[in-house]
């Protein structure tokens, strides 16, 4: 569910099409184009696409299960069926991005999302293969159970992940006012920004306005350029490490915390939060830099 590659040919030619055009601008306007750094984006995009075709399976029966048992089917034939489903599907895309970065399982996959240090088209296909294990298409399964078709679903959050493949730039493209409404790449920059003033913020899909209600909207500052990459993490040109190095430390402080209850705390605590604060809140602990343990 968290891949932006599709048989869709044309769509394919049109991530060519503009990677190659971005590179271009980058170099022209000495911006630089890190090379390493986009082969380890294309490892990654190697290696989603068995992923790809594993989710698929898995959850299309996992969904195909949560419809039948669904007390209400709402019709596909009726527009406000796909106006209430848009509006749906961000909200719980909203929920989900927000908990992958709140919630240390969810973040061991997204993490990889966050590992570039530029900030590029190529960079929004540089993602997990943990999807599965890490469950964020548990946040869609109470749509379905609510009536609204896997079809529907899963198109429609097709799009909202395509919509944003525009979003990952450094060219200054606005919107203008409909940055209000719609997610844009100067939210986005934002967003993935490792800046102690942009941490955790701007998780919409296409919709910027759910950040704007639940206090989670920041804008981009020209006084605090955006730093890109995970904070307390150094870069690494290694898909497998990238993909596997944040599930070692989650294992690593599950284990040391002894108790079942303790590992799951752990779990659940936020990216950043050391292990003993979660395990043994009353003793006190040196601060760390997230990410850091």
């Amino acid at each position: 569910m968290d891949t932006l590659l599709t048989n869709s040919p044309v769509w394919l030619v049109v991530i060519l099409t503009l990677v190659l055009v971005e590179l271009v601008w980058r170099m022209r306007e000495g911006h630089g184009y890190d090379g390493r750094s986009a082969l380890t984006t294309l490892g990654l995009v190697a290696g989603n696409i068995p992923a790809a075709a594993l989710n698929a399976v898995v959850l299309g029966g996992l969904y195909t299960a949560a419809w039948r048992v669904a007390p209400i089917h709402l019709p596909l034939d009726d527009w406000w069926t796909w106006v209430l489903g848009f509006v749906a599907v961000e909200f719980a895309y909203y929920g989900f991005h927000r908990a992958s970065h709140r919630v240390r399982w969810l973040w061991a996959s997204h993490a990889v999302h966050h590992s570039s240090e530029q900030m590029t088209l190529l960079s929004s296909l540089r993602l997990g293969w943990t999807n599965l294990l890490s469950a964020g298409w548990a946040f869609y399964v109470p749509l379905i159970l609510i009536g609204f078709d896997p079809k529907l679903v899963v198109l429609l959050l097709t799009l909202n992940l395509r919509y944003q493949f525009f979003l990952h730039t450094e060219a200054k493209i606005s919107l203008g006012p409909l940055e209000w409404l719609l997610n844009s790449p100067s939210h986005h920059r934002v967003h993935h920004g490792r800046n102690d003033a942009y941490l955790d913020c701007n998780y919409g899909g296409v919709l910027i306005v759910f950040d704007r209600l639940f206090g989670t909207f920041r804008p981009e500052r020209e006084d605090e350029p955006v730093e890109y990459g995970l904070k307390g993490r150094t870069a690494d040109a290694n898909p497998f490490k990238l993909v596997w190095r944040e599930w070692a430390d989650v294992f690593s402080a599950m284990r040391a915390a002894k108790t079942v209850g303790g590992a799951i705390r752990v779990a659940l605590s936020p990216p950043g939060v050391h292990p003993q604060a979660v395990i043994a809140p009353a003793i006190q602990t040196q601060p760390r830099a997230p990410g850091a343990f």
